[in-house]
């Protein structure tokens, strides 16, 4: 774990082992090879305009309880503090531009960007994007589905995120759809019995629930994507033993995934609550400049 007066003062970073990093990506970004990272995968915030809040929910079995659960049972639930942060840039692209270059930099020949965000940014970074990169270069629009949350009778609720995927070199990048686990048909019927039991291809609609309040890989980190989310990026776009990168990282789940998956890691985060969550989930993982 490296902490802000850890950091070189010229001079990449040495990546001998898994590095979580407490700083300003903008400052931890550029001691990082050129060239050095198959996967980055960024979920920054997504400029909502408010406080953003994380907890956890404890139940215990009471009979008065609050909420019911399977057969009927009754449960007492009580929230548990989190993590908060302030999620409002008056310029978003300009805000976000500086990093997305940086990224494109430390990406590999066949390295591949998936940025995660929401409706109210994701179309002005695309066409950032577009510039940056260049329009051959963009991959996919995937669109991750998901159920749960609010309920606007004023509007069609909003139940899906954006991830942007753009590739350093056209010709070059990495993708194995072997490696990504396959989904169960929606309609088995229409193929036959050993097509459906092998399952489909996931599309570039990913259909996957949140993270739940009292779920198993739930941390209290208010913005906590599911580790089967980014797993599927991870699977697709990196190599064994490849290094990835997140540079918002949040609660970690970049390195939960790659971790399980025979990947190396190289997380980022400025927040004190972030690097504690990380520190909780992924066993304490230490690395020095």
């Amino acid at each position: 774990m490296l902490r802000p007066h850890q950091l070189p003062d010229a001079g990449p970073l040495g990546l001998d082992d898994d590095l979580v990093v407490q700083a300003d990506n903008a400052v931890a970004l550029p001691l990082l090879g050129d060239g050095t990272f198959d996967l980055i995968y960024i979920d920054p915030p997504f400029n909502t305009g408010s406080t953003r809040r994380g907890g956890r929910l404890r139940c215990v079995a009471d009979p008065d309880g609050d909420r019911t659960g399977f057969g009927g049972r009754r449960y007492g639930s009580r929230r548990l503090p989190g993590a908060a942060f302030d999620d409002h840039f008056v310029e978003y692209v300009g805000y976000l531009g500086p990093r997305l270059a940086e990224a494109r930099r430390l990406l590999a020949p066949w390295g591949t960007l998936y940025l995660h965000l929401d409706y109210r940014e994701a179309h002005y970074c695309k066409v950032a994007l577009d510039g940056l990169f260049g329009r051959e270069c963009f991959l996919n629009e995937i669109v991750w589905a998901y159920d749960f949350g609010g309920r606007s009778r004023r509007r069609w609720p909003a139940k899906h995120d954006t991830i942007l995927v753009y590739v350093r070199d056209a010709a070059r990048y990495h993708f194995d759809s072997a490696e990504v686990d396959r989904e169960p048909y929606m309609a088995p019927g229409l193929v036959g019995p050993e097509k459906a039991a092998r399952g489909k291809l996931p599309t570039d609609v990913w259909w996957h629930t949140i993270v739940g309040t009292s779920g198993r890989e739930r941390t209290g980190y208010p913005t906590q994507k599911p580790e089967g989310v980014v797993r599927r990026a991870v699977a697709a776009s990196s190599r064994p033993g490849g290094w990835c990168l997140d540079f918002f990282a949040g609660s970690g789940t970049l390195g939960a995934a790659a971790a399980a998956m025979g990947r190396r890691y190289v997380l980022i985060d400025r927040s004190e609550e972030a690097i504690g969550v990380m520190e909780r989930r992924l066993g304490g993982v230490a690395a020095t400049a």
